[in-house]
């Protein structure tokens, strides 16, 4: 009995493992082709997996790049998330503190796999509407609610001054990536390290003279 369930368990991850494959792979050719020039066969390939296998995991080219999109998002928001939380014990210095958090957002905000979202889902939007409720920045956003709570902690301690940390956070987070989405036109441009900085530090020092 031991053995059988051992065995179902490497199955089971043998498929979880596949899936990951297949759907790192289709993002990675909508990115490069767009979703009218992708093929299911060049996906297949790029993810080692024979063509039916793909069909057998997401059924069809839509949903293949449904999931595709939602997965890439899933896997930046959990960065962004985690680069929030160092925001639950910031120390002494508030500002330093902010700075470090922004400057990562930042640089999130401006790696390939975010540019790649955001060009797929501005060609795409028409086409596949619901996945602005998927990626940062639009719909539903965990990203703002998670700082927000951070922000409403910070205040009840005296560090910031803030009435509605659901607006702070809207706000911190559009100074951030609002300059950058300008800069990058739209995820066609790399924006540099230089610039990322400045437009944390302004962002960080302009909050600061709002709610600090």
């Amino acid at each position: 009995m031991a053995e059988v369930a051992e065995q179902r368990k490497r199955v089971h991850r043998g498929r979880i493992d596949k899936r990951k494959a297949i759907l790192d792979a289709a993002f990675a050719v909508f990115a490069r082709k767009g979703y009218a020039q992708a093929c299911v066969n060049e996906i297949a390939v790029e993810a080692g997996v024979a063509k039916p296998t793909v069909y057998n995991h997401l059924t069809d080219k839509v949903n293949l790049f449904r999931h595709a999109v939602e997965a890439a998002s899933d896997a930046l928001i959990s960065q962004n998330l985690a680069t929030i939380g160092r925001l639950a014990d910031p120390g002494d210095d508030i500002r330093g503190t902010l700075l470090a958090v922004g400057s990562e957002l930042a640089r999130l905000a401006c790696n390939e796999q975010a540019q790649a979202l955001r060009r797929l889902l501005y060609a795409e939007a028409a086409r596949f509407p619901e996945l602005l409720d998927a990626v940062p920045g639009y719909g539903p956003d965990r990203l703002t609610e998670a700082l927000a709570d951070r922000f409403a902690r910070l205040a009840l301690g005296g560090r910031l001054r803030i009435s509605d940390p659901a607006l702070a956070a809207e706000q911190f987070l559009a100074l951030i990536t609002g300059p950058l989405e300008t800069r990058s036109r739209y995820g066609n441009r790399s924006v540099s390290v230089q610039e990322q900085q400045a437009v944390t530090v302004a962002a960080v020092d302009t909050f600061l003279l709002a709610f600090g």
